[in-house]
């Protein structure tokens, strides 16, 4: 089947939303070329659980596409239209199942060495989609913490290393109370600012009291959808040829009820919620065993997908390095921890932190602040602070955040 057949009962296997957003645009759809259209129905089809931003992002595409005149719409698409598909491509099931169309493209690519020519074609089409349908910018400016160290007692190597060059480094910091002051000054952008998902509070270990207007994801929270997810990966490697292809189709095709990823009773569903923490447990390596790694993934899907307004990330101690096959085990004894040695992944976390939220619209008044929990160590980045500086003086929270 080639795009120009498409119709709209063929989207009846799309969630509503999805589905009622392909069959609005189904005469825009049946004009792009089949080399690129399933890459876009990846997007669609999972339009229902997606963040609003996401939402809004998969319109204006949808609406500047619809908008193109047939002149415009051959010109953008040119280097599409020379991409040679194979039959198998061709005859298999693209509408209800893009994203297995497009691992396989990759592999043909591959294999008939089209892969510059598709990359080039790809790049100049974001490249005139972000023209024509420019980001939005934030409502305000953006500011990310993260707090670094929890049970390290002392450290005496230099921390903060890669932030320093881009704001001030505090050496005199008041730690007191300073995880819940943190945490009041989210709650309180929060409460100014009401909007779904716009406020994030990510623990690499067990969430602290905070304001209910928080979207709050919590390593400590997952573990009952963690030993699902572990059990069913030990399940799959003991299996008589097991390969890492068939455990990565297992993953990809999980539901949050397949984990037990369900609101409890009486508490409101979030559908949006659900699938976004188990793609975090899926599709990344190592989220489903080491905090540091949980706390650092889940904080750069949320800058990529939900791009919060405020995002605090609070890094907990993971367990000491293992063989595999025991981490996954179902070892019910408590794992060793290595405080130390998640202080230094933490510390590099947070520079990635740093480096995610600067990719986002804004990025030049948005602000950033990294802390060692407990301790006087702080860096404070963003258009108020000079670059490269450190100040000596006694300093609390609220001075650190301007």
């Amino acid at each position: 089947m080639q795009p120009t057949d498409l119709k709209p009962e063929q989207f009846n296997g799309y969630p509503p939303e999805a589905r009622k957003l392909a069959a609005n645009y189904i005469g825009a759809l049946q004009r792009l070329p089949l080399s690129f259209l399933p890459s876009l129905l990846r997007e669609v089809i999972e339009y229902d659980f997606k963040f609003p931003v996401e939402r809004r992002a998969v319109e204006k595409e949808l609406a500047n596409l619809a908008s193109l005149s047939p002149e415009q719409l051959k010109d953008w698409f040119q280097g599409f239209a020379q991409i040679h598909l194979s039959s198998r491509l061709e005859s298999s099931d693209w509408v209800n199942a893009p994203a297995q169309f497009v691992e396989q493209l990759s592999a043909h690519l591959w294999s008939t060495h089209q892969l510059d020519a598709f990359r080039a074609a790809a790049v100049g089409y974001a490249e005139r989609l972000r023209a024509a349908a420019p980001p939005e910018p934030p409502a305000i400016p953006r500011l990310g913490i993260a707090i670094v160290g929890q049970g390290v007692a002392a450290y005496d190597a230099p921390l903060f290393r890669k932030l320093r060059p881009n704001g001030v480094y505090f050496n005199h910091v008041e730690p007191e109370n300073g995880l819940a002051m943190l945490l009041d000054v989210v709650a309180a952008r929060a409460k100014a600012h009401p909007m779904p998902y716009a406020h994030w509070y990510i623990d690499g270990g067990q969430e602290a009291r905070h304001a209910p207007a928080l979207t709050c994801v919590s390593y400590a929270a997952l573990q009952p959808a963690r030993a699902a997810l572990t059990a069913k990966m030990r399940a799959e490697i003991e299996r008589p040829g097991m390969g890492p292809e068939a455990l990565r189709t297992l993953m990809a095709r999980l539901r949050p009820e397949d984990l037990g990823m369900t609101a409890a009773p009486g508490k409101a569903s979030d559908p949006v919620m659900e699938r976004f923490q188990l793609k975090v447990l899926t599709e990344s390596s190592g989220t489903q065993i080491f905090a540091t790694t949980f706390a650092q993934w889940t904080a750069r899907e949320a800058l990529r997908r939900a791009q919060p307004l405020t995002l605090l990330v609070r890094f907990a101690p993971r367990q000491r390095q293992r063989p595999m096959n025991e981490m996954i085990s179902d070892d019910t004894k408590p794992a060793e921890l290595d405080p130390v040695g998640s202080l230094v992944d933490a510390d590099f976390g947070a520079y990635y932190n740093w480096l995610n939220q600067q990719r986002l619209p804004g990025a030049e008044q948005s602000s950033f602040v990294a802390w060692f929990e407990g301790h006087n160590e702080a860096v404070a980045i963003g258009p108020a602070w000079p670059r490269g500086a450190q100040s000596n003086n006694v300093t609390d929270m609220k001075q650190l955040l301007g």
